[in-house]
């Protein structure tokens, strides 16, 4: 008995970690200040181990996008720093990045957000606060 609950329990601690999904919905209301304007867009994150993989879309923005970054930590209403700089903000925006334990925190907290930048609205125009999908 003890043998097997042994094998079992080492089997169980080899397993990789699931990959979990996240998504943001993004739009100028959940700005701070909030901003009117056309412009929305989605964004797909899955997040294995400390590796995050996102693709960002957005469309009917004021003007080409000038920089866009996921923002953390902050709570929906609250602004933050750039933690993941994209070096392309053109849409779609696609890529990897190695999050810190920190960052993978506040992460699975609710506390990161997606944020796209135009000439018109240097401090953003379009927003999405990132949280597990459903």
């Amino acid at each position: 008995m003890l043998r097997t609950l042994l094998v079992a329990s080492l089997c169980v601690a080899s397993l990789p970690a699931l990959a979990q999904k996240y998504t943001a919905n993004l739009g100028t209301a959940q700005e701070v200040p909030p901003k009117t304007g056309n412009g929305t867009g989605t964004a797909t994150l899955t997040l294995d181990g400390d590796k995050l993989t996102y693709d960002i879309t957005y469309k009917d923005l004021s003007g080409p996008a000038t920089a866009a970054h996921i923002h953390g930590p902050a709570e929906p209403g609250a602004n933050a720093g750039v933690m993941v700089p994209f070096s392309n903000p053109s849409s779609p925006i696609k890529g990897t990045v190695d999050l810190t334990p920190e960052q993978v925190k506040d992460l699975k907290a609710g506390k990161e957000y997606i944020n796209v930048h135009t000439k018109e609205n240097p401090g953003g125009e379009i927003r999405g606060q990132i949280k597990p999908a459903s």
